[in-house]
């Protein structure tokens, strides 16, 4: 059964909800502090981000501010929500919530806010393809289509079974055809644990073909691991090193950690921590082609061909080099996305049609619902695009 509102009454509660868009009205929190509204203006730091309201960024103030109210009252352990289009901030929500670090053994509640650094997981993948892509201009990466193990020596003794076929790209898209079992838990046989403080080249390739290279997506870190360690090799730098140099530092993120594993190695796959509103600053840069504010920071080509999707995953999902891709209804339309994704809840959305990037952070490790309901607040944020 349909439960119908009087027209009178849904439209005063638009307006009510609309009007918080453009306010910069705030409450007294318990602590003395003065607490932000959900649907307060971003504020405007010494960053480089400029802000706009809802209204002239083209959304629907109203549905909008609602999706945001949703998010502060919602009882998922979500962390931050950032909205961001054609290059301004457009809304940013921060809450408290208990989050659980890379090595912590407990779980500890903090107060969420724009200088609060967070674990992006998986997102340290995709921005180890952007690393990639910068040294392949710089000439300093073979071709993708060089086979893994011409370039490791040492294990030239597995050439054979079909392991001497998988290429570069196939690491980079995931389809290495290695047996390789990597759920989004903390099972007992997630592979990904070993890569924390085993030799993470021989770890990968000394196990079975579970099918040829190229036929078959299968979610594996290892092949990061790898691709991060010839990265350095060729570069000469250490990753985070490398990364500072060439992309945090032109991009003017400046407080950011890669976290080591336990034989002192970045963690290409996991370890990245970045503040929310640095998250977004990548994907702007993204859908800008690779360039932040008039310099090229990552090469438009590589952009363009890391982010469409290379191989089916077989759930609706494509993936490109290190971003998933996939498609949501706005405007009456389908339009295509491309993300990073982080164990825990969180996600880097760009949607280049929109001009339009969400963020989100949240601190549900392991747990597949997490993925969901941030899917579902994804799609709340699109429906509120009005042009």
């Amino acid at each position: 059964m349909v439960n119908i509102v009087s027209h009178s009454v849904l439209t005063f509660l638009l307006v009510l909800a609309s009007s918080c868009i453009c306010t910069t009205a705030s409450a007294s929190a318990a602590d003395g502090k003065t607490a932000r509204q959900p649907c307060e203006l971003p504020r405007t730091l010494d960053d480089g981000w400029k802000v706009s309201t809802a209204n002239e960024a083209g959304f629907d103030p109203a549905l909008l501010c609602a999706a945001l109210n949703k998010f502060a009252a919602s009882e998922t352990n979500f962390h931050s929500l950032i909205v961001e289009r054609r290059g301004q901030l457009v809304a940013e929500v921060y809450k408290r919530g208990k989050d659980e670090s890379l090595y912590s053994l407990v779980a500890m509640t903090t107060n969420f806010d724009e200088h609060t650094q967070h674990d992006v997981r998986s997102i340290s993948k995709s921005v180890v393809s952007l690393l990639w892509g910068i040294a392949e201009a710089q000439g300093k990466t073979p071709p993708l289509t060089t086979p893994v193990l011409d370039l490791l020596p040492a294990l030239a003794h597995l050439k054979n079974a079909g392991r001497e076929k998988i290429t570069l790209a196939h690491l980079m898209t995931m389809s290495s055809g290695l047996d390789w079992s990597e759920p989004n838990t903390y099972k007992k046989n997630n592979d990904e644990f070993g890569l924390y403080w085993r030799t993470q080249d021989n770890y990968l390739f000394n196990r079975p073909m579970a099918f040829p290279a190229g036929t078959r997506f299968n979610y594996n870190g290892g092949g990061t691991a790898v691709l991060a360690q010839i990265l350095a090799t060729r570069t000469g730098k250490p990753l985070p090193e490398y990364a500072r140099e060439f992309l945090f530092a032109p991009l003017g993120i400046t407080e950011w950690e890669w976290k080591n594993d336990l034989r002192g190695r970045p963690l290409s796959f996991a370890g990245l921590r970045l503040k929310p509103r640095d998250i977004s600053r990548i994907g702007r840069m993204l859908l800008n082609n690779g360039q932040w504010q008039g310099k090229q920071i990552v090469p438009a080509a590589w952009v363009s061909e890391s982010m469409r999707s290379h191989i089916d995953t077989g759930e609706v999902l494509g993936y490109g080099y290190q971003w998933w891709t996939g498609s949501i209804e706005a405007l009456r339309t389908k339009r295509r996305w491309t993300a990073g994704f982080g164990n825990g809840g969180q996600r880097l959305y760009m949607l280049p049609s929109l001009d339009m990037t969400v963020v989100i952070t949240a601190g549900d490790y392991g747990q597949s619902s997490i993925g969901r309901a941030g899917y579902q607040l994804f799609k709340e944020v699109v429906a509120a695009v009005r042009e």
